[in-house]
C-alpha cells in the first residue's frame, strides 16, 4: 500500500525578479500543500546554489552572476518546526551549454519559470535534526 496517493497539482507561472525558492513555497503556502513534489522550469538572472559539505557539516554556497537556463528544479515540500517547507536541487545551463548544480539557495532570482506542485495527500513528513548527517530530514 502506497504510504501516499496524489492529490491535486498546481501549475503556476512565477514572478520575474522573485526569489525562486521563495516563490515555490509561497505557492505551497497558498495552495496550503503541506506534502508534495515540485518541479520547475524556465530561466534565472543570477542563482545562488550548495553544496553539503559531510565533513564539515554545513553548507557551501555561491553565486553564479550571470543568466542561466532552468535545466530542472527538483525538490519536494514538508514541514518544518510545523511550517511548509520547500527543498529543492536544481540544474543550470549557461550560454555555452555548461551545467553546474546543486541545493537551490535563497537569492536565485526568476527570469522566467514555470512550476509544478503535485499534493501528495497523507500525512505530511515532517523534518527534524538528525544527529547522523547534521540536517533535517523526514
Amino acid at each position: 500500500m502506497p504510504l501516499f496517493t496524489t492529490g491535486k497539482e498546481v501549475m503556476e507561472r512565477l514572478p520575474h525578479g522573485s526569489d525562486l525558492l521563495e516563490a515555490i513555497t509561497t505557492l505551497a503556502r497558498l495552495e496550503k500543500i503541506r506534502a508534495g513534489s515540485v518541479s520547475a522550469i524556465g530561466a534565472v538572472q543570477r542563482a545562488r546554489i550548495g553544496f553539503y559539505d559531510q565533513k564539515a557539516r554545513q553548507y557551501r554556497e555561491w553565486d553564479i552572476e550571470e543568466p542561466m537556463e532552468i535545466c530542472s528544479c527538483l525538490g519536494n515540500v514538508s514541514l518544518k518546526e510545523g511550517e511548509i517547507f520547500v527543498h529543492a536541487h536544481v540544474t543550470l545551463a549557461d550560454s555555452d551549454g555548461r551545467v553546474v548544480g546543486g541545493h537551490l539557495c535563497p537569492g536565485t532570482i526568476v527570469f522566467a519559470a514555470e512550476c509544478r506542485i503535485t499534493e501528495l495527500a497523507g500525512e505530511a513528513p515532517s523534518r527534524s535534526f538528525d544527529e547522523t548527517t547534521g540536517l533535517s530530514l523526514w
